[in-house]
């Protein structure tokens, strides 16, 4: 079993960027999730969550045992000061675990207005070194958050020297900056948003084409594609098989990068990290992370200098998303699936299923119809959200020959069973 330095199992934490990404990351096994309300969160394209929902996040989340760590670790302005201390204090009285802060004047507020919330140090704080770790933790600070850019041997150096009362958190999947985290200028110089405060544009995502100032159409000699050349572009952060590498140097919190990510990139991820963390086959792990969306994936800074992927851009990925599972019952000795719709399949289609805790499985699509309203008014996914019962209510069943409506139902017949909640997959 898998030993960090302070002797507990570490913890695996998951991004909640909203309701759906939070009910995955619960459901396939995340011991926290880490999410962000209106403000001060350093993902503001999540959807995220308001200040008012946060009392039933945390006790939603509680109700698995799973802890809520808010994210406050956008760089704070003066104005934001009169308004921290009245958010911090209902974030505290609505029960959250932990704050995960990057500001020392966001740390000092926080400390007085909500003194009960543990506090984290952001990796926007880029701690690197014991003596940075152990200021933090002399001003209150329970657990920091690595910079990204430290080796396994540099986090192992500062466990040894800090207290035994301070947590160590690190990431392990997911999108790497191609600067110290959130302090890279691209962004803010070449769209007026700045990535200090949570709206980067991940402008080195971006193609570019070099040409010296004196020599114009004289390209330097670096790779790249009819678009040009993408010499910024990072590589995805993907540690599933050197878990125990990192627990051995001192990890307590395993951290997965991803809050403006879809549930079904959670899930699948979560799922992963669980396995592997419960002692499962490593390599089905890594198999897994290859079905959703990612760039190609590196092991960081943790072994040696980080990679770049300048030759190509985009993301790679084995399967698309094309259902959630909202009911599976046994029908005539068969069994017959509500799923709600993301991408196209058809009948005879063999699906992969995702759930939690149990190797992923093959079905067979069979029969299908589309859940059509009745009223002959407005397709669904122009409608106001409804639950499953609501839908059933005002449609009736139309067979059909392909599931092609997004967020629309279909039922169709299936070969096997499934849970709801779960996610099929289709190969690309």
């Amino acid at each position: 079993m898998l030993k960090a330095g302070s002797n507990k199992k570490p913890e695996l934490l998951a991004p909640a960027g909203g309701w759906p990404q939070l009910k995955a990351a619960v459901r396939f096994g995340a011991d926290a999730v880490y999410l962000a309300c209106d403000r001060f969160g350093m993902r503001a394209r999540a959807n995220n969550f308001q200040l008012d929902e946060i009392p039933g996040v945390v006790a939603y989340a509680h109700g698995s045992g799973v802890k809520v760590h808010v994210t406050l670790n956008t760089l704070m302005q003066e104005a934001d000061l009169r308004i921290l201390p009245d958010y911090l204090e209902a974030l505290g009285s609505a029960g959250v675990d932990a704050f995960i802060i990057g500001d020392m004047g966001a740390f000092a507020l926080a400390r007085k207005h909500a003194p009960s919330v543990e506090l984290h140090v952001s990796t926007q704080a880029s701690v690197m070194n014991s003596e940075a770790a152990r200021m933090w933790h002399d001003l209150g600070a329970k657990r920091v958050v690595c910079a990204r850019e430290m080796s396994i041997r540099d986090i192992a150096a500062m466990r040894e020297s800090v207290p035994d009362g301070l947590e160590i958190e690190a990431f392990v999947h997911g999108a790497m900056c191609v600067a110290y985290s959130g302090r890279c200028l691209l962004s803010s110089v070449m769209t007026g948003r700045t990535a200090n405060r949570g709206a980067c544009a991940q402008s080195c995502r971006w193609s570019y084409a070099l040409v010296e100032e004196q020599r114009p159409g004289e390209y330097f000699e670096i790779e790249e594609d009819t678009r040009g050349t993408f010499i910024l572009n990072a590589q995805d952060l993907n540690m599933v098989s050197h878990l125990d590498e990192l627990a051995q140097a001192g990890v307590d919190s395993f951290k997965i990068e991803g809050r403006n990510k879809q549930a079904f990139y959670v899930a699948t991820v979560v799922g992963a990290y669980r396995n592997a963390m419960s002692g499962g086959n490593l390599q089905a792990a890594e198999a897994e992370l290859l079905t959703i969306s990612h760039r190609p994936y590196s092991t960081g800074f943790y072994y040696g200098p980080a990679n770049q992927t300048p030759e190509r851009d985009g993301y790679v990925k084995e399967c698309l998303h094309v259902g959630t599972v909202e009911d599976c019952v046994e029908q005539d000795g068969a069994w017959r699936v509500t799923a709600l719709c993301h991408n196209r399949f058809l009948p005879g289609d063999v699906l992969g299923v995702v759930s939690p805790h149990v190797a992923s499985h093959d079905i067979e699509v069979g029969e299908m119809c589309w859940l059509a309203p009745a009223d002959g008014g407005k397709p669904f996914v122009e409608r106001p959200p409804m639950t499953l019962e609501e839908a059933r209510a005002i449609a009736f069943e139309q067979p059909v020959s392909v599931a092609n409506r997004s967020k629309e139902r279909y039922v169709f017949k299936s070969s096997a069973p499934c849970k709801p909640g779960d996610y099929l997959r289709k190969p690309l």
